[in-house]
């Protein structure tokens, strides 16, 4: 469910920034573009965690 939420929120801060550039807005490239983040963060995530453990 974290990841549907991420990739809504991107996508609309996307939307947001794009419009107020008076771009057009490509939904394809916001969505792959939230999912690179979310996919980024989950590895910052899980290598932050397995840090706490070890110690």
């Amino acid at each position: 469910m974290t990841a549907i939420w991420a990739i809504l929120i991107g996508a609309a801060v996307a939307y947001v920034l794009t419009k107020m550039g008076e771009q057009p807005f490509d939904l394809n490239q916001s969505i792959a573009f939230s999912a690179i983040v979310f996919v980024f963060l989950l590895i910052v995530d899980f290598a932050l965690n397995r840090n706490k453990v070890q110690n």
